[in-house]
């Protein structure tokens, strides 16, 4: 099985680790879906905005938390999956998209569960994970205590691998920040704390 990968290291590193029988080609920033036919799969972990997915009927997996496949327009052989950094390690993926036999052998040669979602911003888990960082910004600008202390009460109380400030790091304060704005367009409860929007800001 050859797959071809868009990525930055840090991605590339996440999903090729521990898979076995897969030639991985890591794909260059002048990337064409044309220039790889005899592709089995491709993960594109960059920004999608500027991909023709029509140059190719293989499976496609594209890292969009915040944008839908029905904001994309694509077709079948599309799938969203979440490429943030911690949640590509992950024993069990979210995907949304069409599921068949080649996706399935595709999980399975990877070593992943895939556990299909509904296609919506922000899949389950990145959702909860982003409320939980969001209501860590508003403990700090209520000033409750500082990021290092409420990254290791979370740590010690709740046996998270990591504090929601540091979560926030390795994922991306910008990236949780666009995601909470997309949803809170239609539900309030998630209106980004002002101390994440003016970190946001600065990124």
């Amino acid at each position: 099985m050859t797959i071809v990968v868009l990525a930055a290291d840090n991605m590339w590193e996440a999903l090729t680790n521990n898979s076995a029988d897969i030639e991985w080609i890591k794909a260059t920033d002048d990337f064409s879906f044309k220039n790889y036919k005899e592709a089995d799969a491709f993960f594109i972990l960059t920004d999608t905005t500027d991909f023709n997915f029509t140059e190719t009927v293989k499976p496609v997996f594209i890292n969009s938390v915040t944008t839908t496949l029905n904001e994309l327009n694509t077709a079948d052989n599309i799938l969203r999956i979440n490429g943030w950094d911690t949640f590509l390690q992950r024993s069990v993926w979210e995907i949304a998209g069409k599921i068949n036999d080649s996706n399935k052998a595709i999980a399975e040669k990877l070593n992943k569960k895939i556990f299909l979602v509904n296609d919506e911003p922000g899949f389950v888990s990145a959702k909860i994970i982003a409320m939980i960082i969001n209501e860590a910004y508003f403990a700090l600008g209520d000033e409750v205590s500082s990021k290092t202390e409420i990254d290791t009460a979370m740590k010690l109380g709740t046996n998270y691998p990591y504090g929601p400030f540091e979560w926030a790091e390795k994922i991306g304060v910008k990236n949780i920040y666009d995601l909470l704005k997309k949803l809170s367009v239609t539900d309030k409860r998630y209106q980004p704390a002002p101390t994440l929007i003016a970190e946001a800001a600065k990124k």
